[in-house]
């Protein structure tokens, strides 16, 4: 919807055009009140629950005392200064920045004779009280979290950055929709190319909306690609937000989501979490490998465990242990496809599944997939082993989309060792290993940076959690202004 031309100083025209455009009489929602005021008939419209009725109560009070003679000569900038208490206010001529404000939670006070309209800033959108990320839990440290207003995020944030070369620049995308989105980052750290490529990017966004919030707006800034490799990381922490700005890092913020996009980013972003800075830089450190290590399992333990098997013959006396002890009805391969296929279809159910019966569920898919699947002779035992250790090792990824990444490519492994033997497993790790050395993050940085380029500096303070007062630079592969952490 477009709406061109300015308002004119007939009330009556400008209450007719804003009506037809907001269907009001239609729309229970939208509230047309008329008043008096300055001697003249005038109209507030705005959007019913957006509003902070205390305040606009106090504004009318105010407003419907107000004499002609008080506001001489009358204009809408000197009904601001004298007659309006209230500080978030503006004036607008054009009609679709009108509507586009009462849409947007704004009250629009119109008055006969001006060719203007006020808008005022009353807004309270509903809201949760900042809780703790269940994504993203530490032993330690913070309890609050971003949530679905965009307005309180960027004030977690600030109370975490007091830097007046901190920007929050907001945009609007989407026809229809017009959601609030906010470019976030440090003016003197952050590369000025990487910001420039990211608001450009937004603004040229065509569409009506963004369905499903930030995560929509990261498929028109990434653009096409079916590589299941995560490029942006989202967090729900302020203080990993606050922790990414000062890296040099550009967050970008939807309204109405209660997660942030970090960019650009590399894989090793992925195996990060906050519970290694809230920890001892050595007990970080293990933590830290324990992530690395567990990553590796999940992706290789089970396509490794399947090669061993099939060539059993050929292993060491040591080895010899490995590989079922009972014959089952289904092949190992497809034993462990369909593991696979079960847990993710227990972790889908547990979403949909109310509290009051996630045990149940759990009693069921481990007599479904377990107990009874063996007594059947549907698996052997030790399938079910692996699959759950390797299950385990990625609930351990911090990251659920570089989890599932991790999945995608352990399937065909799988299924390529399964099929191939030896061949197969050198040609999925092979495979694997190509897509992860041609990935490109935002603004073409290297996927594998300090890996690939070798950044041994930066390698060290990847595998290890130094002491923050050690840490002096920021990370390379950003191209920042200031590069030294330490200085202001």
């Amino acid at each position: 919807m477009t709406i061109s031309g300015k308002l004119t100083k007939k009330l009556k025209d400008n209450i007719e055009e804003i009506s037809q455009k907001l269907a009001i009489g239609i729309n229970f929602d939208i509230i047309l009140r008329r008043l008096k005021t300055c001697g003249k008939d005038a109209a507030i419209i705005f959007v019913d629950g957006f509003t902070k009725d205390d305040i606009l109560l106090f504004i009318l009070k105010i407003l419907q005392h107000t004499t002609r003679e008080e506001i001489a000569p009358l204009s809408p900038q000197k009904i601001i200064e004298t007659k309006i208490p209230y500080i978030e206010t503006e004036i607008q001529e054009e009609f679709d920045l009108v509507i586009d404000g009462i849409l947007s939670g704004m009250c629009a006070l119109i008055i006969d004779g001006i060719d203007k309209a006020i808008l005022l800033d009353t807004r309270e959108y509903p809201a949760r009280n900042p809780e703790e990320s269940d994504l993203e839990r530490v032993t330690r440290g913070s309890r609050d979290g971003l949530v679905e207003t965009i307005v309180f995020n960027t004030a977690l944030i600030r109370r975490r950055i007091r830097d007046p070369r901190l920007r929050n620049e907001i945009l609007s995308v989407g026809n229809r929709s017009k959601s609030d989105v906010v470019v976030s980052y440090i003016e003197d750290i952050a590369n000025p190319d990487l910001v420039k490529k990211v608001k450009e990017k937004i603004k040229s966004i065509d569409t009506d909306s963004l369905e499903m919030s930030e995560k929509t707006l990261e498929e028109f800034i990434i653009g096409r690609s079916w590589n299941p490799f995560p490029k942006i990381r989202y967090t729900e922490r302020p203080d990993v937000a606050a922790a990414h700005l000062l890296e040099g890092h550009i967050i970008v913020m939807v309204d109405t989501s209660p997660s942030v996009m970090i960019l650009p980013v590399s894989v090793f972003h992925f195996t990060q979490h906050a519970e290694d800075y809230y920890q001892a830089p050595t007990v970080g450190t293990y933590l830290r490998w324990i992530r690395l290590i567990s990553i590796l399992i999940s992706l290789i333990l089970v396509p490794i465990w399947l090669l061993l098997v099939q060539n059993k013959a050929s292993l060491p006396e040591w080895l010899k242990f490995l590989g079922p002890k009972e014959k089952s009805t289904l092949p190992l391969l497809l034993q462990f496809l369909i593991l696979e296929f079960g847990i993710d279809v227990l972790r889908m159910a547990s979403i949909h599944t109310p509290n009051a019966l996630t045990t149940s569920l759990g009693i069921i898919g481990a007599l479904l997939l377990g107990e009874l699947a063996i007594k059947v002779g549907m698996f052997v035992p030790e399938t079910i082993l692996y699959m759950a250790f390797t299950a385990i090792c990625s609930f351990a990824i911090p990251s659920i989309e570089f989890a599932l990444a991790i999945k995608l490519f352990r399937m065909m492994v799988l299924i390529l060792t399964g099929l191939l033997n030896h061949l197969g497993f050198i040609l999925g790790l092979v495979f694997t290993a190509v897509v992860l050395i041609t990935t490109k993050s935002f603004g073409g940085t290297n996927y594998l940076w300090p890996l690939i380029p070798l950044d041994t500096r930066s390698l060290k303070t990847i595998l290890v959690r130094k002491p923050v007062p050690e840490v002096k630079y920021r990370p390379s592969f950003l191209r920042n202004i200031d590069k030294d952490s330490g200085s202001g």
